[in-house]
């Protein structure tokens, strides 16, 4: 059974937790995280890369020398690959690098990934979280309290506006709503802090039977 230990503003412990099993207490499937995390870094990418190919290659219109006579090789034109300044051979042309994840797979990958963050204790639960300044000063106040120094993955319900002014300055803070919440965003942070309102957010979706 999966627990995760419930936290006011001033970092006080208040109670336990106990987690849905069928969500943050399954076998990990390390195959279907690993997919989940290459289908993300390969949405990432632009496809933007480009080379010209001989016939794309500007100039090279006309046969440099004759075809017969001369003592060297035939040659068509000065754009051919085997030119210094000529086309390029099978180089990188313009595409999408997205893969494909069917839901059942994506579900498995994210549950598995918040089974992995339980199960190593860095799963912590927020209590009457609420953010009333936009100043950055007073959200390092609350962190300081929490004892959070190192980076950390902050899933809220809602992004408010005075929740993304305060924490956007702080490089150690990801920033998610629990509607967005994802295997890469999950994996990468070293602790996940999440309120009560978010938890149960996410413990609702994908509590879903599909």
């Amino acid at each position: 059974m999966s627990k995760a230990k419930v936290v006011n503003l001033a970092g006080e412990k208040q109670a336990d937790v106990t987690l849905k099993k069928e969500i943050w207490g399954i076998e990990p499937n390390h195959t279907a995280v690993h997919n989940a995390i290459k289908l993300i870094n390969a949405s990432l990418r632009q496809g933007t890369a480009s080379t010209k190919t001989r016939s794309e290659v500007r100039g090279g219109g006309r046969k440099p020398w004759r075809q017969k006579g001369t003592g060297r090789a035939r040659q068509g034109t000065i754009r051919a690959p085997q030119w210094a300044g000529g086309g390029i051979v099978f180089g990188p042309k313009p595409h999408r690098y997205k893969k494909k994840m069917n839901t059942k797979e994506s579900t498995l990958a994210l549950k598995s990934a918040l089974s992995l963050k339980a199960a190593n204790k860095e799963v912590i639960v927020l209590k009457d979280f609420n953010v009333t300044s936009p100043k950055t000063k007073d959200m390092q106040k609350m962190l300081q309290d929490l004892g959070i120094a190192n980076r950390i993955l902050l899933v809220v319900h809602e992004l408010t506006d005075n929740l993304i002014l305060a924490t956007r300055n702080l490089r150690h803070i990801d920033l998610i709503e629990a509607s967005d919440i994802n295997v890469y965003d999950v994996i990468n942070a070293p602790q996940i802090y999440i309120t009560e309102e978010a938890l149960a957010v996410i413990e609702e979706v994908l509590g879903y039977e599909r």
